[in-house]
């Protein structure tokens, strides 16, 4: 595209991801949903050899398809991405460059979900790692390139252990050497190169820090602050999934018996994530840290859920995720959309928005409410059956997490009061409200998907039951 025509980009991109948004909702509505309870659960799936060697005695695939699971953090994925590239119609910098790397990071985050070989999936989750690392330290703010390098620091690092855990697993899987989930999940793996208890604590590691999980989380409240707020919207609501959905697709599928043996240690580190994340956000005074951080304490009810092994819990854990990508993902909106009038997130410096702003408080009031867990709204449902799925299982560690709603209520509640509805002050008497469509279509959308879930959960839950079946069947 020629250099004049910069601002032709945004559409070209738009156009693309509302396309691939259009064909997921395709793949949605011809989606078998009895298939779940079949031996081959997978649908649309492409398949050829990609590296043959045969000497070795292995082969890698180019193995693609979805189950239950993976379509619904598809659809997840190219919605968000169509909210990503609206609010990022004001960006001016290099405008072209810029949406490039928002598609090949929607490129790498599919294939993640998609993936049905073991490197396969290794590849597009290291392809996201460039993408995301340029969008923060070129178009971020503040220490842009402290906060990037601190997250590919982290993800490379946590890569590495992913990357020997999975060549172990390849390798060690009997009779034939196979990096194929579909294969490896119906064969025998056994521990002749280390123990398979190491290379679940070694693939685990690398999905913790993406989840994350205490103490692997800090670089998310800086990779956040100073991203831009679509590149927020897909960490958020995208990129922490690609933790939890790891560690159902990989974990608990292919190395069940560890899964059993590490449980107790992943519900109780769950609840620390929960109550140490919601407590770290009561002391925020910067508006993204805040979302931030209660990122961390929600990732921990994902985690919980994992660690309960049960169907019900485990259907929660992935309902949380994808209605935690609603929710937070609209949380960054109204953030971006506050900041980039205001100039700035300091809570104690905002005061009677609401006044001004009165499309914004009520947008950015229900997805308040519906992070806290407010009834007929998205969080509630998800939140719910992690902790009817996990309460017989793990009593303590249940019961330790819901403290952290109540702790969730506290600063969600705060927050808003205090940047709303506090007294009105002369400085902000004269700021727009959320004018352009390119905002109003995204916090339309978002809010009716938040209903929409909270009022029929069974629109995601029905889809997701048959992949969370054959992860229940592995157990």
């Amino acid at each position: 595209m020629p250099r004049e025509n910069d601002g032709h980009a945004k559409w070209l991109a738009l156009i693309a991801t509302v396309a691939v948004f259009a064909t997921s909702c395709v793949l949605v509505i011809n989606f078998d949903r009895g298939a779940g309870v079949s031996s081959s659960p997978f649908q649309f799936v492409s398949q050829a050899t990609w590296i043959d060697a045969g000497i070795a005695g292995f082969d890698v695939q180019f193995h693609m398809g979805v189950d239950g699971l993976g379509i619904t953090m598809v659809i997840l994925t190219t919605f968000l991405f169509v909210v990503a590239t609206l609010v990022s119609f004001s960006v001016k910098l290099r405008t072209k460059e810029y949406f490039t790397w928002i598609l090949i990071l929607e490129t790498a985050v599919l294939g993640v979900f998609s993936s049905l070989d073991l490197i396969m999936f290794f590849l597009f989750w290291e392809l996201e790692l460039l993408p995301m690392y340029l969008l923060i330290s070129v178009w971020g703010t503040g220490r842009k390139e402290y906060s990037a390098m601190k997250f590919l620091l982290y993800t490379v690092a946590g890569s590495a252990f992913m990357l020997v855990g999975f060549l172990v697993l390849g390798f060690s899987a009997g009779p034939v050497r196979t990096f194929d989930m579909v294969t490896l999940s119906q064969s025998s793996i056994g521990g002749s190169i280390l123990p398979l208890w190491v290379i679940f604590g070694f693939i685990f590691v690398a999905f913790a820090v993406k989840l994350p999980v205490f103490p692997l989380h800090t670089w998310l409240p800086d990779a956040h602050t100073d991203a831009p707020t679509a590149v927020s919207v897909i960490l958020a609501g995208v990129l922490l999934k690609m933790g939890g959905y790891g560690m159902l697709r990989i974990l608990i599928t292919l190395m069940p018996r560890e899964a059993h043996r590490y449980a107790v240690w992943l519900a109780s580190l769950a609840a620390v994530s929960v109550i140490y994340g919601a407590l770290l956000t009561l002391r925020q005074k910067d508006l993204k840290r805040l979302v931030a951080y209660s990122s961390v304490s929600h990732m921990g009810f994902v985690l919980l859920g994992i660690a309960a092994l049960g169907q019900v819990s485990m259907n929660g854990a992935a309902l949380q995720m994808f209605t935690h990508g609603l929710i937070t993902g609209l949380l960054f909106v109204m953030v971006g959309v506050i900041y980039e009038r205001a100039h700035t997130r300091n809570i104690d410096e905002l005061s009677g928005l609401a006044h001004t702003m009165p499309l914004t408080a009520t947008v950015m009031t229900l997805a308040g409410f519906a992070a806290l867990g407010l009834p007929m709204l998205a969080g509630f449902v998800a939140e719910l059956l992690v902790f009817l799925g996990s309460f017989d299982t793990y009593t303590v560690p249940t019961i330790v997490s819901v403290f952290g709603i109540l702790l969730g209520a506290g600063y969600i509640l705060w927050t808003i009061q205090r940047i709303f509805f506090g007294p009105p002050t002369v400085r902000w008497a004269h700021l727009p409200d959320a004018n352009a469509w390119w905002e109003r279509v995204p916090m339309a959308a978002m809010t009716l998907a938040i209903i929409a879930v909270g009022v029929r959960p069974s629109l995601v839950t029905s889809v997701l039951d048959g992949g969370i079946i054959n992860i229940v069947k592995a157990l």
